[in-house]
Order: C-alpha cells, then sequence, then structure tokens
C-alpha cells in the first residue's frame, strides 16, 4: 500500500476522493428529492393552521 502513496502526491489523492465523494452526496441527495418519495414534501401544500 504505501508503494501507491509514491506514485501519487497524498495532498492531491485525498483532495480528489474528497471532492468525489461531496459531488457523490450531492447527486444522491438531488436524485432522492426528485422522486415522488423522498420528493413529494416539496410540492406538498402547507398545513392548514389551527385555530387553538
Amino acid at each position: 500500500m504505501w508503494r501507491i502513496w509514491l506514485l501519487f502526491d497524498p495532498r492531491r489523492a485525498l483532495v480528489a476522493i474528497l471532492a468525489f465523494a461531496f459531488i457523490m452526496v450531492l447527486l444522491n441527495h438531488f436524485v432522492q428529492l426528485s422522486t415522488d418519495r423522498y420528493g413529494s414534501w416539496l410540492n406538498a401544500p402547507a398545513p392548514a393552521a389551527s385555530s387553538e
């Protein structure tokens, strides 16, 4: 495993891994928000105010 770090700069590799993970997390959230099951609360009407 240590020989891999001789080929790649650790700082660049870790930044690239974190950037890739962040993009994947954002993509996952947007895909889930576009579904009917998880994204329906965005288009749902506001609940009626109670008179209490």
